[in-house]
């Protein structure tokens, strides 16, 4: 099955403020028909990276079956890490990138890899703010989250 996941993260007083993200997923079926499922959460505290990892997350994890995904971000961090892979340097140097500095966000980046593994992913840049109109609905999922009352708490960050 084909899918195509367009993602987006935001956080408010970066870092550790509120944020959220936002990712929509799409399929078309075999009789031709488009079918699409929107997911969002907000953190009380956190960062944009985190929120733009959580959103490419929530994607892969909703699908229940292995796919081939086109995956659309806005974030650099985070589709960089795989198409100059970044990621396989990482993992060869005990996660630590130059100058013998440990990643960040180690548990996210491995929870990523876990939920990409039964999948074909291709990672696709697009320009955030820009009319594209999936990364619009992202970018309204995640600040919305981000700014509502049913904020959890991030683990990963350092309260």
């Amino acid at each position: 099955m084909q899918v195509k996941i367009y993602t987006d993260g935001a956080a408010r007083g970066n870092p550790d403020g509120p944020g959220g993200y936002g990712t929509v997923l799409e399929y078309v079926d075999s009789k031709g028909e488009l079918h699409t499922r929107e997911l969002s959460q907000g953190y009380k505290r956190t960062t944009n990276n985190r929120m733009e990892l959580m959103a490419v997350i929530a994607g892969l994890e909703a699908l229940n079956r292995p796919c081939q995904v086109e995956l659309y971000s806005d974030s650099k961090y985070v589709v960089d890490a795989f198409n100059q892979h970044w990621i396989d340097g990482w993992i060869k140097k005990g996660w630590k990138r130059g100058k013998n500095e440990p990643v960040k966000n180690i548990d996210l980046w491995q929870r990523l890899l876990k939920a990409k593994a039964p999948h074909q992913v291709q990672f696709i840049w697009v320009k955030g703010h820009d009319g594209h109109p999936q990364n619009e609905r992202c970018d309204t999922l995640a600040t919305t989250a981000a700014d509502g009352d049913a904020l959890i708490e991030d683990e990963g960050t350092p309260v």
